[in-house]
Order: C-alpha cells, then sequence, then structure tokens
C-alpha cells in the first residue's frame, strides 16, 4: 500500500470518528461523551501525524511519526473496545469500524518495519 492511500484512508477513518462522536453525542450520555472523544482524539491524530510524517526532514523524523500515528491507532482500538464492553455501541455497530482499525495498525505496522529495515541498510 502506498503512503498515498494509508494517508486517505486514514483521513476517512477520521471522517467515520466524526460520525461516530456526533452519534455518541446524540445520547446525552455524559460517559459516551467522554469516551467518544477521547476516541476522537486518537481517531484523528493517526491522520495528522502521518501528514507530519511525510514531510519530515529525516528518516527517523519519518520513523517517529509514524510510531506515533501506529500508537494513535492502537488507542482508537481500546476506545472502541471500551465502547463495546461497556455496550455504548453494540457490536453490529462497530464491527466494521473495529476491523478497519486493526487494518490500520497492520499497514503501519508494516511500514515502520520496512522504514527501520531501509534505515539500517543506509547506515551499515
Amino acid at each position: 500500500m502506498s503512503p498515498q492511500n494509508i494517508q486517505e484512508r486514514s483521513l476517512e477513518y477520521a471522517l467515520r470518528a466524526i460520525r461516530l462522536f456526533r452519534h455518541l453525542n446524540e445520547r446525552k450520555d455524559a460517559v459516551a461523551w467522554v469516551i467518544g472523544k477521547q476516541y476522537l482524539r486518537a481517531a484523528t491524530s493517526i491522520g495528522a501525524n502521518l501528514a507530519e510524517a511525510q514531510s519530515g526532514e529525516t528518516r527517523a523524523d519519518f520513523i517517529h511519526k509514524c510510531g506515533i500515528a501506529q500508537k494513535e491507532a492502537r488507542e482508537s482500538r481500546f476506545w472502541l473496545l471500551l465502547m463495546l464492553k461497556s455496550r455504548l455501541i453494540s457490536v453490529g455497530k462497530l464491527e466494521l469500524l473495529m476491523q478497519e482499525t486493526d487494518e490500520i495498525i497492520a499497514i503501519l505496522t508494516s511500514i515502520l518495519v520496512n522504514a527501520k529495515k531501509n534505515a539500517k541498510k543506509m547506515t551499515a
């Protein structure tokens, strides 16, 4: 997958996070609002960090920003799981979003592994 595709995918993911947050907000439930806000922050941060990675001044900077994006994706997964376990949202409504989160984590992990391998080759 090219960097452009993961950037587009992370943007679409952020838009889905916004829609989920708005849905949770409609419930007028303080717990749903807090958890939804935490998820929204993490989910939108993925794409922002990937955009910064593309502008990285060094390979180390690129790796660092991609690492942050990966951590934010893992955090997003935590908040989605908490929504499921606390029954704020049904499994059916979050199933595809959980799958997309797992795929984004896998893609970012692959990008990081390859970038780190390439960085080692350049210094060897």
